[in-house]
C-alpha cells in the first residue's frame, strides 16, 4: 500500500465507526465512478475518433473559426 494511503487510513481509524463508515462509502463510490468512466470513455474512443476526424476536415476546408474565449 503506498504509504500516503496508509497514513490516511490510520487517521481515518481514528474517527468514530460512523465517520470511518461514511469515508469507507464515499472511497468505494468514487472508485466505482472513476472506473465506470474509464470504461465509458474506451467505450467512446471510436465515436471520438470520428468526431476528431471530422473536425480536422472542416478545419482544413476552412469551415472554422478561431475560438475567442473572450466571446461568451
Amino acid at each position: 500500500m503506498a504509504p500516503l494511503l496508509e497514513k490516511a487510513l490510520a487517521e481515518v481509524a481514528l474517527l468514530p465507526t460512523q465517520e470511518q463508515d461514511a469515508i469507507g462509502a464515499w472511497l468505494i463510490s468514487e472508485i466505482a465512478s472513476d472506473r465506470r468512466w474509464d470504461e465509458l470513455f474506451t467505450r467512446s474512443l471510436p465515436t471520438l475518433e470520428i468526431l476528431a476526424d471530422e473536425a480536422l476536415h472542416d478545419y482544413k476546408r476552412g469551415l472554422t473559426t478561431p475560438l475567442d474565449p473572450a466571446v461568451s
